[in-house]
């Protein structure tokens, strides 16, 4: 966690409760100054509730908020410096792309002198200068959302908040604008903090990434690092996709572990502090190989099986594979030639990893 003084928003302890359900539960968080910090977690977790005690659309049971130096508490929405930019783009449908751009400055006060420059400036921070004068109903979904993030980022806010912000667009409008988000935050250098259940969107846009769940944050890091280092089963089996084993700690070996997991008997796994007890013993399918005979290699990780199904993706395929545990084993594989290997339902086969692949779940 970084300190107060580098953070431009500071959530200390927030908590907050509707009748007797606990929305957001003793939260702790700093966001950086001009950093894309994402909220990731599934419905109900507490991220869009967190999002609008931030914007000051909903008051904290307890806890404190600072932006950029300055308690909250007593600070309604308006007068905060943020802005926020809604699922439904809130785009208004009479008025024209400049007028919709506009309108904060407007209601604002702004010199009417000022407006002209400032609304062509956020324009061509979003691409839309050309598209100045078309009604909403004329634009595409990603060119009203771009309206929306251009009448968000004009009054120039210490931190622009997003909720859902692309929920609404088809798939690929949806990678589209992930990456104009992303470049659009290096280049205003305003702190972006989006609000989504999609972990893909979170993985390619922000710089950090709180994990929630009920109300809780489970882990706060990088992209990087919640995937390839997840601090609990939760942030494993939700960041990307996982294969996790239940196992059990019966002794040390230097470095490593040695633990028990059934249908795969002891394994030496390398452990960064001591472990005890029950574990889960976490692999990615894409560390996984698979092979018609069986591996060889010192400490190999292995399992003999049966391919159950085979989901084709065109770059890459996931296989399915049954173990005498009867657990299934998922092993994604890059379809890298035109005519890739074809494994089969039925096939019998080898899953194999090394052990430095392996993550230790303790919880």
């Amino acid at each position: 966690m970084n300190s107060q003084n580098d953070a431009v928003v500071s959530i200390r302890n927030i908590t907050k409760l509707f009748a007797d359900v606990t929305a957001v539960d003793n939260v702790s968080l700093d966001i950086e100054r001009n950093e894309f910090f994402a909220l990731l977690g599934p419905s109900g977790c507490g991220k869009t509730t967190l999002l609008r005690m931030l914007a000051g659309l909903e008051k904290p049971s307890s806890g404190e908020i600072v932006i950029d130096g300055e308690n909250m508490a007593q600070t309604p929405p308006n007068k905060r410096p943020v802005n926020m930019v809604f699922q439904s783009y809130a785009v208004f449908p009479h008025m024209s792309v400049e007028q919709n751009v506009a309108y904060g400055l407007k209601v604002g006060g702004t010199p009417a002198a000022e407006i002209g420059p400032r609304v062509t400036e956020a324009l061509e921070m979003v691409r839309l200068g050309p598209l100045r004068g078309r009604m909403p109903d004329q634009l595409s979904g990603g060119q009203r959302q771009r309206v929306a993030l251009a009448r968000a980022l004009i009054k120039r806010p210490k931190v622009l908040l997003l909720d859902e912000p692309l929920s609404a667009l088809d798939a690929k409008l949806r990678e589209q604008m992930q990456l104009e988000l992303a470049r659009l935050q290096e280049t205003v250098g305003i702190t972006f903090v989006i609000v989504t259940h999609d972990q893909d969107e979170a993985l390619s846009m922000a710089s950090r990434i709180a994990v929630m769940d009920r109300g809780r944050v489970c882990q706060v890091a990088s992209p990087q690092e919640l995937y390839e280092r997840p601090a609990t089963r939760f942030v494993a089996d939700f960041i990307g996709k996982v294969n996790l084993i239940d196992g059990e700690v019966i002794g040390l070996a230097g470095n490593s572990v040695l633990c028990q997991a059934e249908g795969l008997g002891e394994m030496a796994l390398p452990a960064e502090v001591p472990v005890s007890g029950r574990i889960a013993v976490a692999v990615r399918p894409e560390k996984l190989k698979l092979s018609a005979i069986e591996p060889t290699g010192p400490g190999l990780i292995k399992s003999k099986g049966t391919v159950r199904d085979v989901a084709y993706y065109g770059d890459t395929s996931n296989i399915f594979v049954e173990t005498p545990a009867a657990r299934e084993l998922s092993v994604n594989v890059q379809n890298e030639r035109r005519s890739p290997t074809v494994y089969r339902r039925g096939d019998a086969v080898w899953v194999s990893w090394s052990p430095e692949d392996t993550l230790i779940l303790t919880e």
